[in-house]
Parts: structure tokens; C-alpha cells; sequence
């Protein structure tokens, strides 16, 4: 499976790598450092684009195919940056069965994201999530920390909710 391209262009500073590469020193030696490695240099970058991995595959000796299998591996690993406004829209069961598959859809429409992914302006992600915790409300979103619930999915609705940000 290729590697979908990201909409928005590494952009890693000097700064970061300095942080990566002493982030790599500070682990290099120590057994099961790589996972440590990986969420340090996500915690510097936002996420971990293959720019990224090849650097860590440098510094720590390991292959990037193995930084590559880690990284899709754990879901707490982004190959693609995140959006100022990171929109996660609840697909558990209370909110999936009241309709949130049909308001993903809308939301990735109203941005032109197919899948998921950023922005061009880098200004929104989307992301599916399991569950936001707030079930009584489904169909729940997040945008960054506000909750919208009780969501009808209506063009309207999701342009209102976009406009706010």
C-alpha cells in the first residue's frame, strides 16, 4: 500500500531536529527506547512524517521499516499533522446508530478531505474516533476541547459549526 500523500509540506525546523537528535542520544543506548523515541518525537513535531522516521531510523540503527510497522501499528502514532481545530466525530454505538457515519461524511465534504487527514491551510483535521464519553448527546462531536451533541447533520448545522472556528 503506497503512502498517501499529506496535504501540508513537512515544515521541521532546525529546532526540532536539534530536539530530536538529543531526544535519540539521550535513549540510544537504553533497551525498548525506540517506543520512548517515537513519543518524544511526535510530542516535538505533532506527528511523525516519514521525514521524521528516517531521522530516528539514523540515529537509533534500526531499519525504517520497523519505525514505519511501529508507527501504523499504535494508534496513538499520526503520520499527517493535525489541524489548529482537530475535529473528532464519535463513531461508537450511540452515536453511530443515531447517525454520525452520514455527519462524518458531511464534515469531510464541507472541507474537501476524502478520507481524513488536514487541511490544506492546515486550519482542520478530521478524525474518526470510538467514543467521546458523552453518549446522552450522540451524535457527539469534538472540535479541539468544545462538544457539540444532539448533531442533525444538516449542511447548515456543520457550516454553522465550521464558521465558529
Amino acid at each position: 500500500m503506497a503512502m498517501k500523500k499529506c496535504a501540508v509540506p513537512f515544515a521541521g525546523t532546525a529546532e526540532q531536529e536539534k530536539s530530536l537528535l538529543a531526544i535519540i542520544e539521550k535513549h540510544k543506548e537504553l533497551p525498548g527506547a525506540l517506543m520512548p523515541v517515537l513519543q518524544e518525537a511526535q510530542e516535538v513535531y505533532g506527528y511523525l512524517p516519514i521525514e521524521v522516521q528516517e531521522i530516528i531510523a539514523r540515529g537509533m540503527g534500526v531499519p525504517l521499516a520497523k519505525i514505519y510497522g511501529i508507527v501504523t501499528f499504535y494508534s496513538q502514532f499520526s503520520l499527517n499533522p493535525k489541524g489548529k481545530y482537530k475535529i473528532a466525530i464519535c463513531l461508537g454505538t450511540a452515536c453511530y446508530v443515531k447517525g454520525a457515519g452520514d455527519i462524518s461524511k458531511k464534515f469531510r465534504e464541507k472541507l474537501g478531505l476524502e478520507g481524513g487527514g488536514v487541511t490544506p491551510d492546515g486550519k482542520f483535521s478530521v478524525e474518526d474516533c470510538r467514543c467521546i464519553g458523552a453518549c446522552g448527546l450522540a451524535p457527539v462531536i469534538m472540535i479541539n476541547d468544545d462538544v457539540y451533541g444532539r448533531l442533525e447533520g444538516t449542511d447548515k448545522e456543520v457550516a454553522d459549526i465550521l464558521a465558529k472556528y
